[in-house]
């Protein structure tokens, strides 16, 4: 059934939509099936979207007529698809009247994903208007909570060194506290990669003391402050509550120190949600695990990576994995930038819509994936500054010299491109920097040739 005289409406324009301030508009890349005309598809899009069935039925009314989901863009060449969903169509909490990223999610990525008339359909967009940017909670706390936290100015205060547990799994409570330790001799921040928890071997209640003692010991040798990431991704809110607040009894006098991760995609938004709301004083760190599921270039439905950070901020994230933009080992590319820019800034251009966040606070990008102290020169220049976490997991546990030895290099890196200077230079007169270069050697090869006779390394 063609719905496309109901469930479209191509002499709507944008920039009215965007001024009115009453839609949600989504930019998908759609593709139908053959036998069915772009517009036919489209409209049955919008009407799987929001009020409508594949038939006419008896109990639709004007009112219900007047929150359909509207086709007002489509060009078939590029494979173009944009829908105005009007705000109404959205689930409210009992509680609070706010929106949830669920009913967001339900709506513009739910059924529509399985209709038989469409090959595909990819979200690589949307926009929300001021009335939505009021209704979600976004983030409590992000980067510059956690340079005042390391005695570092609130605003540009650079790059934070990190790292990732390694091996991610098979560390026993000793070992894993151990390797904290060694690492936060020379860096700030450790994660739980996102699969550690409460395994057999390692339960949360004698590994999180150790961890704690860790901590104070190596800001006793190092006189500066640490920061851990412990992940309290479970699937039931009880659960979360429960590992979450032993850390913190835990920590006691440096919880300030402790973040939340949580495992994002795979736990869902209602995950996300129940730690920004219960913890509002902890960094909520966002972990991506899974996305590439429908994320990746090489899946056709679903959302963007993208897409996926901008809702992340909405809901409250301080800070969430976005990828190393093609320096590290992941999937990705320098233009990736944008991701960082859309949750960094106050306003930004998506690859579709312009964004503005009317001060909601930012959240802050997190690099991880194959990173080491070669590969950061690049990702900063391309991204144009050092305001990140990156979770250096082998270019820390890599090091010849050890973690803490990796954290320095890691630093060095940043610093060396702070000041715009060569880095085999920089490297020339900072050790950790230098060793890096023999840490890595297929990097340094392919990154700065010559580095051997410019460092006088000999194999």
């Amino acid at each position: 059934m063609d719905q496309s005289g109901r469930y479209a409406a191509l002499d709507l324009r944008e920039a009215d939509l965007i001024a009115d301030g009453r839609h949600i508009l989504c930019a998908y890349r759609m593709k139908p099936k053959p036998g069915t005309t772009y517009l036919e598809a489209a409209a049955h899009f919008a009407a799987e979207s929001s009020t409508g069935t594949n038939v006419e039925v008896s109990t639709t009314d004007d009112f219900t007529r007047g929150v359909d989901a509207l086709v007002y863009h489509v060009d078939e060449s590029t494979e173009d698809l944009r829908i105005a969903y009007p705000l109404e169509l959205f689930d409210r909490n009992v509680t609070d009247g706010r929106m949830m990223m669920v009913s967001f999610l339900t709506l513009t990525i739910g059924n529509n994903q399985g209709m038989g008339d469409i090959e595909y359909a990819k979200m690589i967009d949307f926009y929300v208007p001021p009335e939505v940017i009021r209704q979600f909670d976004g983030p409590a706390m992000n980067i510059s909570d956690l340079w005042r936290i390391l005695g570092r100015p609130v605003h540009d205060g650079g790059y934070i060194a990190g790292t990732i547990i390694k091996p991610k799994l098979g560390l026993r409570p000793e070992p894993f506290a151990q390797a904290a330790y060694q690492f936060w001799l020379g860096g700030d921040f450790i994660k739980n990669d996102e699969p550690q928890g409460n395994q057999v071997f390692a339960p949360i209640k004698q590994t999180i003391p150790l961890v704690y003692d860790a901590m104070k010991r190596a800001m006793d040798e190092t006189g500066e402050a640490k920061l851990f990431s412990m992940n309290i991704t479970a699937d039931d809110h009880d659960e979360m509550l429960a590992r979450a607040d032993f850390a913190l009894e835990t920590f006691g006098p440096d919880a300030n120190k402790l973040a939340f991760l949580v495992d994002g995609y795979v736990g869902g938004p209602g995950m996300v949600t129940t730690a920004r709301r219960n913890y509002p004083n902890q960094f909520l760190h966002y972990h991506r695990a899974g996305h590439g599921a429908v994320t990746s270039p090489s899946a056709k439905r679903g959302y963007t990576a993208f897409v996926l950070a901008k809702m992340a901020r909405l809901q409250g994230a301080s800070g969430i994995h976005v990828g190393t933009m093609g320096y590290g080992k992941m999937e990705g590319g320098a233009d990736d930038r944008g991701i960082a820019y859309m949750i960094e800034r106050d306003e930004a251009q998506g690859p579709v819509y312009a964004q503005q966040w009317y001060g909601m606070k930012a959240t802050t990008p997190i690099i991880s994936g194959g990173m080491n102290a070669l590969r950061l020169p690049g990702f900063f220049a391309n991204l144009g500054h050092g305001n990140v976490i990156n979770t250096a997991g082998g270019g820390s546990y890599g090091h010849l010299d050890g973690p803490g030895a990796g954290a320095r290099s890691l630093r060095q890196a940043y610093e060396s491109w702070a000041v715009g200077a060569d880095p085999v230079e920089y490297a020339a007169t900072h050790r950790e920097l230098a060793r890096a270069f023999e840490s890595f050697p297929g990097d340094a090869d392919a990154l700065f040739p010559g580095w051997r006779e410019r460092l006088a390394v000999s194999v």
